[in-house]
């Protein structure tokens, strides 16, 4: 009785505190009946409290680094600012630029370039998806006794069954395959007649439980009946990837009521989007007490790259935005909440990458990391917890090899070590170095959302010398990349050259195949989801050769990609063997075109821009 006073007394703490309500005190409640905790596979009941922690991963899509009340933001977020300020803020936190890079890194423990996705997104229409043969965290967790459920936003390909969240390690997945769609309908377009809907239970479109709420709201209710079916004496991992606060910019009415004074539409809208979203984490730890797993919970929370200016999101003072590799497009909002934290109300300062969740979190669940997995991230528990030193040292931001080159990169800008046209960014110690064409680069003030957009008036705008394509900054003493100090430390631009080319060396192919006009949501029943289908009994014989195929198109692609003056007779050769190679899989004769057409296609435009 005493415990249930206790709990009574936080929820009212709370609602006084915060002004929000729970959505059970709206009536909107979990509504948990038998059939649910069968189909969740748990019996409700006491036992033994685990010794593994219940780990609760929130992922905010598009969040800016200053869109957080404790950064400085005219946006209220008080679940935020006060889960941080009991935990540990992580301010020297870092993801990738975009939505799929991050996720597969966060899931994998391993960079981009090391499973194939360095380049852009993974598309609706396009057949790929994140290796079958890289093992995830919701696995490698399950292993070790844990219930596995991802509640959001997936965008790690679904091209085929064996892509989707529940064959990737979670017991149960309520949410969205694609990018972005909308907040109410679900449905996504990805481009003019090629639309259809994209909300799932499991493996199904989820049209029975579509009651058109809006998706941050949903998502609640389904996290809420998920903590009230399980057992708090069994250990449970919870990713919960929230849809906010990417586009479009749609929120309920009464989150615009703090906002109006906002001048700038977009920027409005997405006062009102993150309103709702700060409610909405409010409401899930909230039943984290309710239902007793907060006092053994792990509660991480990160955006998943830099806030888009145009569509209302901030990084002040950073630079850049989202999609690029400026600091505003991969310094990311994030912290950990915890009462098992031995160093609480603290900040870490320490280097942290997103690739560090996959092994803390392994050794935290007491499991273990096999031999031949090649990690990229860390254990950076007692980093956070007890304020060590981080054992990360540097961080690959990424190395995309078909991202458009920067017209005037060259080896010479280089040293010989690096062709400077091709885009990459690395971190090491207190160096940053960019490459290539880095996207976007501006610094964009509040002030910029005074008006009707991010107006390029109010920018502060730097002219570069034309043809620039190397970039060093003290990241620790100008975390602002304000005094580009290339031409001052030729020597530490060398080195961090060094470390891109070695880093290059372990590169697998880049996955980015050309779309599948099967992917059609019209030939799917309207619904996004797996497509590629195959005869059964085909599909075993057949299963090597596509892969054969698929592995020598993705090849080839890297090979010619990569080409530079002085081996393109190597280059030369090896389109020769991926053509022959090709020749002996026997495949539908348009399938093996496409990809000969492909081939040819770069193979022509490296030869027009290196003859």
């Amino acid at each position: 009785m005493l415990a249930v006073g206790v709990l009574a007394g936080l929820s009212v703490l709370s609602l006084l505190t915060y002004g929000y309500l729970s959505w059970d005190s709206l009536g909107l409640g979990p509504g948990v009946t038998e059939a649910t905790r069968t189909g969740l596979g748990e019996e409700l009941g006491t036992g033994v409290p685990s010794s593994q922690p219940h780990i609760i991963f929130i992922l905010a899509d598009d969040q800016g680094f200053r869109d957080v009340g404790y950064h400085g933001s005219e946006i209220r977020t008080p679940t935020l600012d006060k889960l941080a300020a009991e935990g540990v803020k992580l301010e020297n936190y870092y993801v990738q630029p975009m939505c799929t890079p991050s996720r597969s890194q966060f899931i994998t423990g391993k960079y981009q370039i090391h499973t194939g996705l360095q380049h852009s997104i993974i598309r609706p229409t396009q057949p790929n998806c994140l290796p079958l043969d890289n093992v995830t965290l919701p696995q490698k967790l399950k292993e070790v006794g844990y219930s596995t459920h991802m509640v959001g936003k997936w965008h790690l390909g679904f091209y085929r069954r064996e892509c989707m969240p529940t064959q990737r390690g979670f017991d149960t997945f309520f949410g969205s395959l694609l990018g972005s769609g909308d907040y109410y309908t679900h449905f996504k377009c990805d481009s003019p007649g090629i639309c259809g809907y994209d909300l799932y239970e499991n493996d199904n479109a989820a049209w029975d439980h579509d009651n058109g709420i809006y998706s941050t709201q949903m998502y609640t209710q389904k996290v809420q009946q998920i903590l009230a079916s399980h057992n708090p004496s069994k250990p449970i991992f919870l990713y919960i990837a929230y849809q906010a606060v990417h586009s479009p910019l749609q929120a309920p009415g009464k989150y615009f009521e703090h906002y109006r004074s906002i001048n700038n539409i977009n920027r409005r809208r997405y006062a009102a989007m993150l309103a709702c979203l700060d409610e909405a984490i409010n409401n899930v730890t909230l039943a984290l007490k309710k239902y007793g797993y907060y006092d053994n919970s792990i509660i991480i929370y990160s955006s998943d790259n830099g806030g888009q200016p145009m569509a209302g999101g901030s990084n002040w003072p950073l630079r850049g935005s989202k999609g690029t590799y400026w600091e505003g497009g991969i310094r990311a909002v994030g912290f950990v909440h915890s009462p098992l934290l031995k160093n609480k109300g603290s900040v870490c300062k320490e280097l942290v990458h997103i690739t560090d969740w996959f092994p803390t979190l392994i050794t935290l669940a007491e499991g273990q990391i096999d031999e031949d997995i090649q990690l990229d991230g860390y254990d950076i528990w007692e980093t956070i917890s007890e304020g060590r030193r981080s054992p990360r040292v540097d961080i690959l931001h990424n190395i995309d090899p078909i991202y458009t080159k920067a017209k005037n990169g060259s080896w010479a800008a280089g040293y010989g070590i690096w062709n400077t046209a091709i885009q990459s960014a690395i971190r090491v110690n207190h160096w940053k170095l960019l490459t290539g064409n880095p996207g976007y680069s501006d610094w964009v003030p509040p002030q910029a959302f005074s008006n009707a957009g991010p107006n390029r008036w109010h920018n502060e705008r730097v002219s570069w010398t034309a043809g620039k394509t190397v970039w060093l900054f003290n990241i620790t003493a100008d975390p602002y990349e304000r005094v580009d100090l290339s031409a001052k430390y030729p020597d530490v631009v060398k080195q961090l050259l060094r470390r891109l080319s070695q880093f290059n060396k372990t590169a697998v192919p880049v996955r980015y195949p050309p779309k599948d006009p099967r992917s059609n949501p019209k030939l799917n029943g309207g619904v996004w989801g797996p497509w590629f289908k195959e005869d059964e009994k085909k599909k075993k014989s057949d299963k090597s050769k596509m892969g054969v195929l698929e592995s020598n198109w993705w090849k080839a692609e890297q090979w010619i990609g990569s080409c530079v003056p002085g081996i393109l007779n190597k280059c030369a050769t090896r389109r020769k063997e991926a053509a022959l190679n090709l020749a002996e899989v026997k495949v539908p004769g348009t399938r093996k075109a496409e990809v000969n057409a492909t081939i040819t296609t770069h193979w022509n435009k490296r030869k027009k821009s290196h003859p």
